[in-house]
């Protein structure tokens, strides 16, 4: 099936950027690349988890009991680099002479978004998938004026980060579309929103608020909402490399995601080929531990929290 192409004065670059997402999920992870996984085996970096423990209070004087030792036992999630997301398109030789005015803004653009948002949707994947040691925070959507239950919201899943060791900065809630339209109608967003800068608002946040980054995402459930450390996802990501035998290659970047570019001719169907693609891979950081340090429950991840969100009326 052919392309289709519009004409440029029918649909223009900047027109499309406005149509398309902002990708956000990549920029509030801890990010892995190239360095981290060449020459590891089976594509797998084994990430350490550094040990958390808390003081003790000793005796004032008497010398009745012993210290107790704590141990230190570091963890280690494994983080694998396991997808291969790519674009690919064909040009005919028509379409290059007759259709194709702007080859960036027509073809290569829309692969290297198409990429991207399909890496920013295993990162939500991730998030929704996750098990949680605490939680989840309840948030009820407000049918009056009165209360900020959202900021209450933010308050508990605070408490629980903090409770955790967490550390206080690098922390961000991640709302869903619905989320942030309950959210926004309470005065304490509201103000948050307005206080915001020119470099918030180009990168797609809401402001500040109870010690978090607020910010939208389109990638994950619109009635979805989690607040989480940096350190709480890690993200994967690698852009192989140009093979010898292509024609042209390069690499490009959007949102900060690493991709390859490939460009090459097909004289059996007399057309031109156009690839785009990208190594990728997510994990959750999971590490619970009582106060003391030690393990608990395996398999839980302790720095984030999900929020529960119901609209009035439900």
């Amino acid at each position: 099936m052919p392309n289709t192409f519009l004409s440029p004065d029918t649909l223009t670059g900047v027109a499309m950027e406005r149509l398309r997402r902002e990708l956000m999920l990549p920029r509030y992870v801890t990010r892995l690349g190239l360095a981290d996984f060449r020459g590891r085996l089976n594509d797998t970096v084994n990430m350490r988890v550094p040990t958390i423990l808390d003081a003790r209070d000793y005796e004032w004087r008497t010398r009745n009991a012993p210290i107790v030792l704590d141990e230190l036992t570091e963890l280690s999630i494994s983080v694998d680099l396991d997808k291969h997301i790519y674009s690919a398109v064909a040009l005919t030789d028509e379409e290059l002479t007759l259709d194709v005015f702007d080859f960036t803004a027509q073809v290569l653009t829309p692969q290297v978004i198409a990429v991207a948002e399909k890496i920013e949707a295993l990162i939500a994947t991730e998030m929704v998938g996750a098990t949680y040691a605490a939680g989840p925070v309840v948030y009820t959507e407000s049918a009056t004026s009165a209360g900020t239950p959202f900021y209450m919201a933010l308050v508990e899943a605070r408490k629980i980060l903090n409770a955790a060791h967490v550390p206080p900065g690098d922390r961000v809630v991640l709302i869903g579309s619905d989320v942030e339209a309950a959210a926004l109608k309470e005065e304490d967003l509201r103000r948050a929103d307005a206080s915001g800068g020119t470099q918030t608002l180009r990168r797609g946040e809401l402001g500040q608020l109870a010690g978090f980054i607020i910010v939208t995402s389109h990638s994950i459930p619109a009635d979805f909402a989690i607040a989480f450390h940096r350190s709480a996802f890690v993200f994967a990501n690698v852009a192989p490399v140009v093979p010898e035998g292509a024609v042209s290659g390069r690499s490009v970047a959007e949102g900060g995601i690493a991709m390859r570019y490939l460009r090459d001719y097909d004289p059996t169907y007399l057309r031109d080929r156009s690839v785009v693609s990208s190594f990728a891979g997510t994990a959750s950081v999971n590490d619970t531990r009582d106060d003391h340090g030690d393990l608990v429950t395996p398999g839980e991840n302790q720095r984030a929290v999900l929020i529960d969100f119901t609209a009035a009326g439900s």
